[in-house]
């Protein structure tokens, strides 16, 4: 059944060791660091009994049962229209973006889901576990995570020829599970409940069997678990100063697996490279759709916070402005295009789900992810250089000084200096400070690295369709056929909508 935010705050009040700014922390719900994201994920979840929003946020299962909509399984169109409103919806509730909030790490367990059969080869009990935790998911409603990155140590060797612990690793079996060593980074993990911990892209060498391709569900209130969070930015600076960074901070961490037991029933994967293989080419077949809609609300902060200053101070005439705002907007609705079109002509999976348009999705998840630089500069070149001038809050309050700004900072009768100085805090925080160039950094880096991400659009792009074009209208003999040969001639026309037509086509022409 689903949470409400208080059961969500009482599953944190275990025992977890948990670090920051080398301190142990005694409750994660009350410290200052972590206390705004905290209270964020506790009003999604009442979002989901919220008579305002509940509609939205929650879908009936086959069971009867309410659940989550972002726990629920993709199996029409419909239902990815939905699970995107629900995450508009709480974005615009909150008045900004997590990426770390659960739904869009649940579906890389929809992609092991798709790959029953991989691991069935292996162990059929893996995919029965799988099943069984997607399902419990549902049910249970945690606050899911995912762990990918370790330490790595030195990239050049491989993890057995140096300090072994660089990459998470099996140490030993019990009747009762594996026994795992090592570090993980894991964002939000010291207030989330479990983790989908998976290796991260490794050089295995030659060896078929491996100790370090594992993965697991992780309760995160297990023994032997230590959480080094990375200083937070909230409470570093007043909010009036920092409006974003004191709400929104997601907090990063350092998870140590000091010999942890994970028992058998969590295990999903053990000691079979492919198996790890498998899962880093598919992990974001889901999760992307929702980790990509998160830069288009970023997209529409830039575009308001620019386009409320310029409009402040009377420069949204000029033909200049005008064409910079409307490369923000075309950033912002090449997103939007990935995101419809990957729905419109969405596929479906291997175990039976329907996936977003793969070539599309992750096409717009590198333009979402590489251009996002250069869009925050040319917010912060409409902003202009008072963003990085203005004085603080408590500059606009004290008796001695208030005049001066007040006197400076009203622009007209309808811009007064105290939303002149909310708008020009907003924006700072949003492009130009500590913790806008930590977003930059995630948002660019936290679904795989830039090369990751590429190779992930070639794996998925359909080449055949421009090969034969080509082919015909050069007039190539039939000995130039690469891979297709032996198969059939394709239809001419973009491989995704030749796709769409052949399940659709019938349909719609009945209708």
């Amino acid at each position: 059944m689903i949470r409400t935010g208080a059961e969500y705050r009482d599953s944190l009040k275990g025992t977890r060791e948990v670090f920051i700014d080398g301190e142990r922390v005694d409750d994660i719900t009350t410290h200052p660091s972590f206390k705004p994201v905290v209270d964020i994920r506790a009003r999604i979840y009442d979002m989901q009994h919220d008579p305002a929003t509940a509609d939205v946020m929650t879908v009936k299962g086959e069971d009867g049962d309410i659940n989550a909509i972002g726990n629920a399984l993709p199996h029409t169109q419909e239902d990815w229209w939905a699970k995107r409103r629900a995450t508009d919806m709480v974005m615009e509730d909150v008045g900004g973006v997590v990426t770390r909030v659960g739904d869009e790490t649940v579906g890389e367990m929809w992609s092991l889901y798709d790959g029953q059969d991989v691991l069935s080869e292996i162990d059929p009990q893996w995919a029965q576990n799988i099943e069984k935790h997607i399902f419990e998911v549902l049910k249970n409603d945690p606050f899911h995570v995912s762990a990918n990155t370790d330490p790595k140590g030195d990239r050049s060797k491989k993890p057995q020829d140096q300090d072994p612990d660089m990459l998470l690793h099996v140490v030993g079996e019990t009747d009762t599970g594996i026994v795992v060593r090592g570090a993980k980074y894991e964002t939000a993990a010291a207030y989330a409940n479990q983790a989908f911990t998976k290796p991260t892209i490794a050089n295995w060498g030659n060896e078929a069997y491996s100790d370090y391709a594992v993965g697991f569900i992780c309760d995160l209130d297990s023994p032997n678990m230590k959480f080094i969070c990375r200083t937070g930015f909230a409470g570093r600076a007043p909010v009036e100063d920092y409006p974003l960074a004191n709400r929104f901070d997601e907090v990063d961490t350092l998870v140590v697996f000091d010999n942890v037991v994970i028992p058998w029933e969590n295990v999903l994967f053990y000691r079979h490279t492919k198996a790890a293989t498998f899962i880093r080419a598919t992990l974001h077949r889901y999760s992307a759709f929702a980790f990509v809609q998160r830069n288009l609300k970023v997209a529409d902060m830039l575009i308001g916070a620019a386009l409320h200053n310029a409009r402040q101070t009377g420069l949204d005439k000029q033909q200049a402005v005008q064409e910079k705002l409307a490369e923000l907007a075309i950033y912002r609705e090449t997103i939007n295009a990935h995101l419809t079109a990957a729905i419109t002509l969405a596929e479906p999976s291997p175990a039976g789900l329907l996936m977003p348009n793969q070539s599309i999705l992750m096409a717009g998840r590198v333009v979402a992810c590489s251009q996002l630089y250069e869009a925050m500069n040319i917010a912060r070149d409409l902003c202009g250089g008072q963003i990085c001038v203005t004085p603080d809050f408590a500059a606009f309050e004290a008796p001695e000084t208030k005049p001066w700004t007040d006197k400076f900072y009203t622009l007209n009768d309808e811009w007064q200096a105290d939303d002149r100085r909310k708008l020009l805090a907003f924006a700072r925080d949003l492009i130009s400070s500590d913790y806008a160039g930590h977003r930059l950094a995630f948002q660019m880096f936290a679904q795989s690295p830039r090369f990751n991400q590429l190779q992930a659009v070639y794996r998925n792009f359909d080449w055949d369709g421009p090969l034969d074009f080509v082919k015909t209208s050069a007039g190539l003999s039939d000995r130039v056929l690469g891979d297709r040969a032996g198969k059939p001639a394709r239809p001419v026309g973009d491989g995704a909508v030749t796709r769409w037509f052949e399940r659709n086509g019938a349909k719609r022409a009945a209708e």
